[in-house]
């Protein structure tokens, strides 16, 4: 009787624990992954030179997503910040082995906003790669089209916006084939994506624990820990060996009283 308690207890706390790990569901504002999927390469957008393109048009290689507008006081700088200075690092070079396609969700953007605002993070990056870090600005219906496709969710909030942080890797044939969160990112990630990207592979993000371990709050745009989350976990998992151990032992008790 006392084993078949511990083992409901054990069950409890096993479903228990699988409610908690991160899942994949719709979200106001974040990111739904939609890894293996084929953006529309027939959406138009323009360019900084006020020339209308399709995303067909421009995407023959890996490409980097990345989605912004450019009076952000919050995640976008820091954002192209970081693409900027991963790029700077990586033995690969732009526009030859990916190319960069930044897209402003913000209808107000234009063209010329978009000159000033790639000026302020090329500098890192060699002069003759770039002309392959794309700037685009489109109409609504473009845009919320593109957004959907990769599961990049945004909500306007006043004259700004409350959105994730991440870019997105397209294989050459416009597939999602990985997902990395946040501002900053390693070299060997950016560049393991590039090469999976080519061979049109979609990989899971690694960092997925990240979605699990950290919130989105949108009133400060930033990512706050989840520590209430974090120490249920390890409460669990606590309980799970503790629990674990008992039965051992139970087992071994019954197996000595048995020999003897």
């Amino acid at each position: 009787m006392k084993r078949l308690s511990l083992l409901f207890l054990f069950s409890v706390l096993v479903v228990h624990l699988y409610a908690q790990l991160p899942i994949q569901r719709e979200v106001e504002i974040g990111i739904v992954e939609k890894l293996g999927e084929t953006i529309p390469l027939d959406l138009k957008f323009f360019n900084e030179k006020n020339d209308t393109v399709t995303l067909g048009s421009m995407i023959n290689k890996p490409t980097i997503l990345s989605f912004v507008y450019f009076d952000c006081p919050g995640l976008c700088s820091p954002l192209l910040d970081g693409v900027a200075d991963v790029i700077s690092k990586m033995d690969l070079s732009l526009g030859k082995d990916f190319d960069i396609i930044t897209i402003s969700f913000n209808t107000k953007d234009t063209p010329e906003k978009a000159r000033q605002k790639k000026l302020n993070f090329v500098q890192k990056i060699q002069v003759k790669d770039r002309a392959s870090w794309f700037y685009l600005t489109g109409e609504l219906e473009n845009i919320q089209k593109i957004t959907e496709a990769v599961g990049f969710r945004y909500k306007p909030t006043g004259v700004d916006f409350a959105h994730p942080s991440s870019i997105m890797m397209l294989s050459p044939q416009g597939k999602i084939t990985r997902y990395l969160y946040g501002v900053t990112y390693l070299p060997f990630d950016v560049k393991m994506a590039v090469v999976e990207a080519q061979k049109g592979l979609a990989r899971p993000t690694s960092s997925k624990l990240l979605d699990y371990c950290f919130a989105y709050d949108p009133q400060s745009r930033s990512y706050t820990l989840q520590i209430t989350r974090l120490i249920g976990a390890f409460t669990l998992i606590l309980g799970l060996f503790f629990l674990a151990y008992i039965l051992v032992s139970a087992k071994r008790k019954s197996s000595k009283v048995i020999k003897e």
